[in-house]
């Protein structure tokens, strides 16, 4: 048991694939931040096509992610992810010359496809790198990385928008991507080594979903559907109570407190259970909404951020973990394919309907249901954890017994 405490997390091929993961969701956010104004202020569209270029972007990577698993064991994580990373940096330049609503679309439905593949990529390599016994510890570490985006791209994208145009806010995501891509060139990743299995011509339903994982991505994706209204229309929110100076510094009070608390929730998750981490998680969550639902002043704003960064920052991870642990160890891959693939459905669903709530009845009264929505989600998440509580004790303790 002490032996095992000792095992490192942060190993070299953990920080690179970390760093990786971080350049890839630097631009993911930053690009989601800005380009629902960009559509409204410079191409001129509506609030539903704005919230249009977020659903198809995760359209692509909804239909791509069931087969990145299976891409993943067949070709090789690393050799995967530097192919669709390199292809994801194309795209992040051709935002530069893309000035028509039509060809924005096409280019977020490609754009997203690589994003698909290169973020299934960095977690299934992560989930192979934790030990075993730390994994809700090593996982959570590694989700910071996206935290972490979640503060910086927005940052820079609600700051560029102020400061300067919208073709200097794209250059500097693309150069961000591509230095994202040189670290992970550079990189010596080892991928866990898989267990030899027969050859199989037929695609089959396991080659996309992983079975065991997908209770807990199920519930992944209610939580998905909620922040999507933060990630899609936080800005034009902000925007619309003069608050819009407010919202940058939203995402670092996010990440700022979940920061702190993240040390201590994932050791908790490794040691009490997921029980005692994600419903006090989804508490927080749900008054973090609440609070953004009655904002009129920036502390209000940021005093929500504080809640939604401990709640949401703090279930995903924990959720990401489970379903990771729910399945044979070779399969992370799938596991992470089939978590990201409903909650990525959760986003685009979310990001749709809840942009024709927000024309309909106002940001405001979009929160509040949101706020509302995060009841079922609780309640969800306890008739599938009684379902599978046997089985999944089980697997828990198999996975901690099977260093």
């Amino acid at each position: 048991m002490e032996h095992e405490k000792k095992q490192p997390i942060w190993t070299k091929s953990f920080i690179s694939i970390s760093l990786s993961n971080f350049f890839i969701f630097i631009a993911f956010y930053g690009l989601l931040a800005s380009l629902p104004i960009y559509v409204l202020d410079e191409l001129h569209r509506s609030e539903l096509d704005a919230g249009l270029v977020v659903t198809i972007f995760l359209l692509s990577a909804i239909i791509v992610r069931p087969f990145s698993g299976k891409l993943l064991a067949d070709y090789g994580k690393k050799r995967m992810l530097m192919t669709s990373l390199l292809l994801f940096t194309i795209c992040s330049f051709l935002y530069l010359w893309i000035d028509q609503y039509a060809l924005l679309l096409v280019l977020r439905f490609f754009h997203g496809m690589w994003f698909s593949i290169a973020t299934t990529a960095t977690g299934a390599i992560a989930a192979d790198l934790i030990p075993l016994k730390r994994r809700g510890e090593g996982l959570g570490y590694f989700v910071m990385s996206t935290n972490l985006a979640v503060v910086f791209g927005p940052l820079i994208s609600l700051t560029l928008i102020q400061a300067a145009s919208f073709k200097i806010l794209f250059l500097v995501f693309a150069v961000l991507i591509l230095v994202g891509l040189l670290i992970t060139a550079t990189s010596k990743v080892k991928e866990l080594q898989q267990a030899p299995t027969e050859t199989k011509k037929r695609l089959q339903f396991s080659d996309l979903i992983d079975q065991k994982a997908l209770p807990v991505a199920f519930i992944g994706s209610l939580v998905a559907f909620s922040y999507s209204s933060v990630l899609s229309f936080l800005s034009i929110y902000a925007k619309e109570l003069n608050l819009l100076d407010a919202a940058s510094f939203f995402f670092v009070v996010f990440a700022v407190v979940m920061l702190i608390a993240r040390p201590f929730s994932g050791r908790l998750f490794d040691t009490k259970g997921p029980h005692f981490i994600i419903y006090p998680a989804l508490a927080l969550f749900f008054i973090g909404l609440f609070l953004l639902s009655i904002t009129q002043t920036s502390f209000m704003l940021l005093l929500s951020g504080a809640f939604i960064g401990l709640g949401y920052g703090t279930v995903v991870p924990s959720l990401q973990t489970l379903a990771v642990q729910a399945t044979d160890r070779h399969r992370s891959g799938h596991a992470t394919a089939t978590f990201f693939t409903l909650f990525d459905t959760g986003l685009a669903i979310g990001s749709y309907v809840l942009g024709i709530v927000a024309t309909q009845l106002g940001y405001s009264t979009l929160y509040f249901i949101t706020t509302l929505f995060m009841i079922v989600v609780v309640i969800c998440y306890k008739l599938v954890l009684h379902r599978k509580k046997g089985a999944a004790a089980l697997n828990l303790e198999e996975s901690n017994t099977s260093i």
